[in-house]
């Protein structure tokens, strides 16, 4: 699946949900799936600038493709990086850099978050991105 297919997935999930209520629950719901971070790699160097909550982030390039792994002491937080990874997670690094995040405005995600929330999306982004283009400057080496 593309990054854009798997954000229009998203996008068909949350617009089926009219209440903020239905849609915190589904982040947090989210969160609750995603398997626990290994404690080899809550580390400082893993932990996100930027962000309220606690967030570690784990890249990884996996047959040229890169793989991401996080989590988060909050739950909504821990489901915001869940959806980061399901769109980003298992594609190259370029994919990656190129990709246009639409479906954070279209569920409306960026406007029901709180500041310091939002600003820890941004942060997550941002840092996914960057695993992205050291990942993509060492494989052109």
């Amino acid at each position: 699946m593309t990054i854009d297919e798997i954000q229009e997935e998203i996008v068909e999930e949350f617009t089926g949900l009219d209440d903020w209520m239905d849609r915190y629950q589904l982040l947090i719901d989210l969160g609750n799936e995603q398997p626990p971070l290994n404690e080899a790699y809550k580390t400082e160097q893993n932990l996100i600038d930027g962000c309220q909550s606690r967030v570690w982030l784990q890249a990884d390039l996996v047959d040229g493709k890169v793989v991401f792994q996080a989590e988060s002491d909050a739950l909504i937080v821990k489901g915001i990086v869940t959806l980061l990874i399901r769109v980003l997670s298992n594609h190259t690094p370029q994919e990656i850099v190129d990709a246009d995040l639409f479906f954070i405005d279209r569920i409306g995600l960026r406007e029901h978050l709180s500041p310091t929330r939002s600003n820890g999306l941004l942060a997550m982004l941002k840092q996914m991105k960057l695993y992205a283009l050291a990942f993509q400057v060492k494989q052109q080496g």
